[in-house]
């Protein structure tokens, strides 16, 4: 009645239909996975406009003046007067004498050569801020 060609291809046919099931609940989850990342990244987009909208409204100038006035006496703030304000040019220039850079130098080459490796401090002296 069957052939074993019958019986083959009824195997192959079960076969097919349990791999192409298999393939779609995979596809399927994959989809929930994908789906479930794009919730959670409009959420968060959702967050940030939320947290903008706050600092926008922490950060308005008259509610920032009316905390200054609360608090003016606890935080000591004066206006800043017009002769505060200085360019570049108005800041006094320091006199720098090339035996002062050498010296400097060479005092900074003996100070880090025992303490530090060499290359871990950089030993040229700048007219830099002082440590």
């Amino acid at each position: 009645m069957f052939r074993t060609s019958d019986i083959v291809l009824i195997a192959v046919m079960v076969s097919a239909a349990a791999l192409t099931y298999k393939t779609k609940r995979e596809a399927e989850e994959q989809l929930a996975a994908v789906q479930k990342i794009h919730a959670q990244i409009r959420y968060e987009e959702d967050t940030i406009d939320l947290l903008k909208a706050d600092w926008s409204l922490l950060t308005q100038p008259s509610r920032l003046q009316k905390l200054a006035d609360l608090y003016k006496s606890q935080l000591e703030l004066q206006p800043v007067s017009a002769r505060q304000i200085v360019g570049i040019g108005d800041l006094p220039a320091k006199a720098l004498d090339i035996q002062d850079i050498l010296k400097g130098r060479q005092d900074g080459m003996a100070d880090n050569s025992d303490k530090a490796p060499p290359g871990d401090k950089d030993p040229v002296v700048t007219g830099g801020i002082a440590q």
